[in-house]
């Protein structure tokens, strides 16, 4: 996600920007790239309300600004190939004199650290992830010209670092809520533990008073995120406690949607089925990755479950949550799958039907158990059996939308479309941001933020067609 051009900027600190009567001098100006997932996203809007308390000001090219944050990702192969790209980018706008400097924050530096600039020696700071609410002292660095020291790497803390007093870049009704850092998870393919260190969890009063904040801001729909959602609290009270956080969320005034994501099947207690099935808003949308389903691949994978116990929790899942929206992302070709693996994962998803489904290609990530697993499977096999289920995928995601034709659902207004008056672009409980479909509204009198039922009229692939049938609230 590249946030080069910010539509909307909401801050959840009234202080993180200086005032706009000059009676605090602006130190510089900076311009902000935001790459990979939410919750680096999160991190990146913590960077620019410290940026904003120390003096900085925002601004939405980088062309012309002081210096640029590129926050980096570097989870796959595909991910650092943007994050070098952007980068690249940033430093010919430094060569051209139209940027003074650029300052390179994130994942990628994480991994890579001081071999960035060794490739890169134009970029004037790395800032490693556990580094990150040091960011407006290598902007000062920056600002001031001092060069003799160009790295901040801190170790992986033993509690997550604040996220309080974010400069939001999202939309002000929504926001991401990240509740703990790291992962704990062998999995073989996975490079995060190598960046995001081990799992620790937020406090759960931190995360509330933080809960408390964005509502106060406008926030409406609250996105729980993190590494490894359903591990949350396991470090702290050795049993999983996502349960309790959750029934403390839900009193929080204000927040109309709390929606899931990042799931994962294991320590998903009952207690927590409970809460799901009973609650008012928290809404019947669970992001669980799933990634295989044949036994001997999740072995390999070191997923640490089985097809048994995976489609015993989907189904009761599907029991105890009417309506449920289910999300699951799935990875074609690792390391030793037979073709008869691959069509039994097929099969598995031509019998659940999965409401939203992303599928991706194994890529040997380097200093990964997987990356040295023999049977490693071409890259035109893997990106073949991943288009394929692809496939599937879009037929059942389409008919899914077509049946929704006539249902009333509410639908949360993100933005107006730009030149057609009365129509709207926003998203039902069944579409997290970013990543699932929209829908299309009209009506008249609705604004970003407001909340309509609308009566399904269409559906375009995967998105849907709506008109606003009552007041809006």
């Amino acid at each position: 996600m590249s946030l080069l051009q910010l539509p909307i900027l909401s801050s959840s600190c009234p202080s993180s920007a200086p005032p706009a009567d000059g009676s605090t001098a602006v130190k510089g100006t900076y311009a902000l790239v935001s790459l990979g997932c939410p919750k680096n996203l999160v991190d990146s809007e913590r960077m620019a309300g410290l940026l904003g308390l120390d003096g900085y000001q925002l601004v939405h090219e980088p062309a012309g600004a002081d210096f640029v944050v590129i926050n980096t990702c570097g989870f796959i192969a595909d991910a650092r190939h943007e994050s070098h790209a952007t980068i690249r980018e940033m430093l010919n706008l430094k060569l051209a004199g139209k940027l003074q400097g650029v300052i390179v924050a994130g994942c990628l530096v994480e991994r890579q650290k001081d071999r960035l600039l060794e490739q890169y020696p134009e970029i004037d700071h790395l800032v490693g992830v556990f580094a990150r609410n040091e960011i407006a002292r290598a902007a000062d660095r920056l600002i001031g010209g001092l060069t003799e020291q160009r790295t901040l790497f801190r170790p992986a803390p033993n509690r997550p670092l604040s996220d309080m007093h974010r400069l939001r870049i999202t939309p002000r009704h929504l926001a991401f809520l990240k509740i703990s850092e790291g992962c704990n998870r062998p999995c073989a393919f996975c490079s995060i533990p190598m960046m995001r260190g081990r799992h620790v969890s937020k406090p759960a009063d931190e995360v509330v008073a933080e809960a408390e904040q964005l509502s106060a801001d406008g926030v409406r729909e609250l996105v729980i995120v993190a590494q490894d959602t359903t591990y949350y609290g396991m470090d702290t009270a050795r049993q999983p406690q996502l349960a309790a956080l959750l029934d403390r969320l839900e009193q929080v005034r204000g927040i109309e949607w709390i929606r899931l994501m990042y799931l994962y099947p294991m320590f998903f207690t009952d207690e927590l089925l409970e809460r799901l099935a009973s609650s008012r808003r928290i809404i019947p949308y669970l992001d669980m990755p799933l990634q295989h389903i044949n036994d001997d691949v999740l072995r390999r994978m070191k997923r640490a479950t089985t097809r048994a116990k995976t489609e015993d929790l989907l189904n009761r899942l599907r029991q105890r949550i009417p309506g449920l929206v289910m999300r699951t992302t799935l990875m074609a070709g690792f390391p030793g799958e037979t073709q008869a693996q691959f069509d039994e994962l097929l099969e598995f998803v031509r019998q659940q039907r999965f409401e939203r489904l992303g599928a991706f290609a194994f890529c040997p990530e380097p200093d990964t158990p997987a990356a040295e697993l023999d049977g490693q499977i071409p890259d035109a096999v893997r990106a073949r059996r991943r288009d394929q289920l692809l496939a599937v995928q879009q037929g059942i995601a389409f008919a899914w939308a077509e049946a929704q034709q006539g249902r009333r659902l509410d639908v949360l207004i993100d933005a107006a479309v730009p030149d057609q008056p009365g129509a709207f672009v926003g998203r039902s409980y069944a579409d997290a941001p970013e990543v699932d479909g929209v829908v299309y509204v009209t009506g008249e009198g609705l604004a970003p933020g407001q909340i309509v039922p609308c009566e399904m009229v269409a559906n375009r692939g995967y998105d849907l067609v709506g008109v606003a049938v009552d007041r809006p609230r």
